[in-house]
């Protein structure tokens, strides 16, 4: 739910319903008040979470450091309208709202995988293993990886958003929707949708979906 506060301001939403964080809380209520350590303590603990949304939103490195850099210096100018609830969330739609921005502006569809991304030795921590595999299973999650990726890329640009939100960043139904700024219920039907459509992915090539089966055993 939208604070009418918030609306009148300009900034983004403020998230009703979600859950605050009382550490973050009391980051943001010492940046409010000027201190830039704080602040920098609120940059380092979210940044990777704003980097990986814009970069799977964009799919291109370096328009998502810009991105990611361009929300914080938004949320600096703006946090006088955060009212509560999930900062997170809050964060987000800003880093989101820009990503869009981009999107349209340049009236594209991501065009670099994020395998390139992670080959690129400027981001190599993007999604690290979280086991050391063999060389046959690190072969088979990067076919699975590319499928997939190929696949995200592919959808719609609000059904790719909900996905990325909720099974990447693991925001809640409540939070993801303040980001995107629609109703949960539509969060809910656009992120079945997806996660359909990206099970058909894996189900259309039985040997990713035999690989899949067989890194998830492994963890």
């Amino acid at each position: 739910m939208t604070d009418p506060a918030n609306a009148a301001s300009g900034g983004p939403a403020t998230v009703r319903g979600a859950t605050s964080d009382p550490a973050v809380d009391a980051l943001v209520t010492r940046a409010r008040a000027g201190d830039m350590t704080a602040f920098n303590t609120l940059v380092l603990r979210f940044q990777d979470g704003v980097y990986g949304l814009t970069l799977r939103m964009l799919g291109d490195p370096a328009a998502a450091e810009d991105a990611t850099q361009d929300a914080f210096i938004r949320a600096w100018q703006r946090l006088e309208t955060y009212r509560g609830g999930s900062f997170r969330a809050w964060l987000f739609t800003i880093a989101a709202n820009r990503a869009r921005d981009e999107l349209r502006r340049h009236s594209r569809r991501p065009t670099r995988s994020l395998d390139e991304a992670r080959d690129d030795p400027d981001h190599a921590d993007i999604d690290p293993p979280d086991s050391a595999p063999t060389a046959h299973e690190v072969l088979e999650q990067s076919e699975l990886r590319q499928a997939l990726e190929a696949a995200l890329r592919a959808l719609p640009d609000d059904w790719r958003e909900v996905v990325v939100l909720a099974d990447v960043q693991g925001l809640d139904y409540v939070e993801v929707a303040a980001v995107t700024g629609v109703a949960v219920g539509t969060v809910k039907s656009r992120l079945s949708r997806a996660r359909g459509r990206l099970r058909e992915v894996i189900r259309n090539s039985p040997e990713l979906f035999e690989a899949a089966g067989r890194l998830t055993d492994r963890r």
